[in-house]
């Protein structure tokens, strides 16, 4: 007899794990990026309507100007700002804390939602640089320091055997980069900005400007290296005089919290903020991908299940309509889990356990001495059957 136990590792839905401490008052900082970026006026939009509609239940939020990715992990881990836009990249390093910046200092962050994917734009006024490989002896803008911009331009430079000291390098902000390529002050721009990117349109209305795609074997070794990154498009017409299609690495956005914040909070904000997307579809492109489903599997943090003490296996969810909806529990002394999913004592006939994989490479199934990393049999986000098989002379799978 089969028993099916429905598991997919998706985004931001962690928080039963936490204590629910509350929040020291109703007024929610939200760090954004900066102006010319996408986080700024989307940002800015979320917090007008969560503050418009949630008034009522005594919550304000305020919409904050940073440095993004990084600087609002740190901010929200330390609860200077309760809330923040980061890379799926940054967020899921800000809570390992395994990797610089934070390595050795895990965020207390925890994934509200995820909102869209990004990819990097590299953009030169030179026709002549064709390649990432081109860039020797240039002046190259990477993205402010240490920011989630500039680790993928630092990543990608590296992969094609070149580092910072071959070239000229500046850490221009969004405006400050825009400027420099039109004023010529360099010659090639790392940007990452969802589709379309509104400093990209400054620069392309009003100069004549070429796009370098990502060779093949460094969006290959990047994306088999680093799961969090995955191979994306910037598809022709996106921008003025862009005919053609561009290869890009690409990365998530998603939202945090402190892990601290209120869980009835965190459950008003993301589903009024689902519920009523529709209201600031206008303010940005992106903007229109704020539907549950394409918050699925994008964020590589969280896992939506847990062991109870009485020795429960819960799935927090099985699909996303929002934070906390459709809790299920099911009762299994043969699975166990700490910081793996690991399948122990499998006495019945068969076990089928359908797996989604989420974006880290962390994430293994073990059976008996047998182990397997989720990302080395599927992509990120398709759907699994792990049988294993232990009558009959069935051979595990």
């Amino acid at each position: 007899m089969k028993k099916s136990l429905s598991i997919i590792l998706i985004v931001s839905l962690l928080m039963f794990l936490f204590s629910g401490i509350s929040v020291a008052a109703t007024h929610i900082t939200f760090g954004t990026g900066s102006p010319g970026g996408t986080y700024y006026p989307l940002g800015g939009a979320m917090a007008d309507l969560w503050t418009k509609l949630l008034k009522a239940e005594g919550i304000e939020v305020t919409a904050e100007s940073t440095a993004a990715s990084v600087e609002n992990c740190r901010l929200v881990g330390s609860n200077e700002i309760q809330i923040g836009m980061a890379m799926s990249s940054v967020s899921f390093k800000a809570y390992k804390g395994e990797v610089e910046p934070f390595k050795g200092k895990p965020e207390p962050i925890l994934g509200l939602f995820s909102m869209y994917p990004a990819p990097q734009h590299i953009l030169t006024l030179d026709p002549d640089i064709k390649s990432i490989r081109d860039l020797k002896g240039k002046k190259v803008s990477v993205g402010a320091p240490g920011s989630g911009c500039e680790t993928i331009s630092r990543l990608i430079i590296e992969t094609a055997g070149l580092t910072y000291d071959d070239m000229r390098i500046s850490y221009y902000s969004q405006p400050e980069a825009a400027q420099a390529l039109k004023d010529r002050n360099v010659d090639v721009v790392f940007w990452n900005f969802s589709l379309p990117g509104s400093a990209v349109s400054e620069v392309t209305a009003v100069r004549d400007v070429y796009f370098i795609s990502v060779d093949k074997d460094i969006v290959e070794a990047l994306t088999s290296k680093y799961t969090y990154y995955k191979e994306g498009k910037i598809p022709a017409n996106t921008y003025k005089g862009q005919d053609y299609d561009v290869v890009a690495i690409q990365d998530g956005n998603d939202v945090v919290i402190n892990r601290d914040i209120d869980e009835n909070t965190a459950y008003l904000l993301v589903s009024t903020l689902f519920e009523n997307a529709e209201d600031i579809f206008n303010v940005h492109p992106s903007a229109k991908k704020l539907i549950p489903i394409n918050s699925k599997d994008l964020n590589p943090v969280y896992d939506t299940f847990e062991i109870r003490e009485d020795g429960i296996f819960c799935l927090l969810t099985e699909e996303y309509p929002w934070y906390g909806v459709g809790q299920e529990c099911h009762t299994s002394k043969d699975i166990k889990f700490t910081d793996k999913l690991v399948i122990v004592n499998v006495n019945r006939e068969m076990k089928v356990l359908p797996l989604r994989v989420a974006f880290t490479v962390e994430q293994k199934i073990r059976y008996k001495e047998r182990e397997f990393i989720l990302s080395s049999l599927v992509n990120r986000g398709d759907p699994i059957d792990i049988i294993i098989a232990t009558e009959g002379g069935r051979n595990d799978k």
